[in-house]
């Protein structure tokens, strides 16, 4: 890791570089900013993506730039990461000219990780006759599913949860077996039309 602060930048601008990362800055309130910034990188868990948006919370509230707040932007390249494996772009997100650029870089990161992350093992719920039960009332009062709330999860439910992800943007979630995604299932309850 390494970091580099010319001569001609504006105060405060410099760096600090760790295991793996470097934080810098230029225009910032002061060098409690980078540190910040480090430390929390450091000490934060989950995805790459996540621990690059707290960091930066955490040198937003260490003082940030002197000029104020305004924009944010995460760039995660992952070799064939992008949409469909056509490039390297992972995550690409900006958000320019907002109150709270950091906090709606977090809510725009989330809904990427909806549309866009596979589920996990561990976050694979059968679709048992109570779930089933459950996802079928959902998408009849969703106008998605016109059957009886019989808890079998056959072809009629299947299709209709089909036609409920692709409108909601969650096909990349979608399972031909009779397994849902816990995200999904949740998505569902959130969105429930009563």
């Amino acid at each position: 890791s390494a970091t580099f602060t010319g001569q001609d930048c504006y105060p405060w601008a410099g760096g600090i570089t760790g295991k793996n990362f470097t934080a810098q800055g230029n225009i910032l309130v002061s060098e409690e900013t980078v540190k910040a910034m480090a430390a929390t990188f450091e000490a934060a868990e989950g995805s790459l993506a996540r621990r690059l948006v707290a960091a930066l919370d955490a040198g937003q509230e260490a003082g940030g730039d002197s000029r104020g707040r305004q924009s944010a932007a995460l760039l995660v390249v992952k070799e064939k990461g992008g949409y469909g494996g056509f490039n390297d772009r992972h995550i690409d997100l900006r958000v320019d000219d907002h109150p709270e650029p950091i906090k709606e870089l977090a809510r725009v990161l989330g809904l990427q990780e909806l549309y866009f992350n596979r589920p996990k093992q561990s976050d694979l719920v059968p679709l048992d006759a109570a779930v089933t039960r459950e996802v079928q009332e959902i998408l009849k009062a969703a106008g998605y599913y016109p059957g009886d709330l019989s808890g079998v999860y056959g072809e009629e439910t299947k299709n209709a949860l089909f036609a409920y992800m692709g409108t909601e943007n969650l096909e990349e979630r979608r399972r031909e077996d009779a397994i849902i995604d816990r995200t999904v299932l949740e998505y569902m309850r959130a969105h429930r039309k009563r």
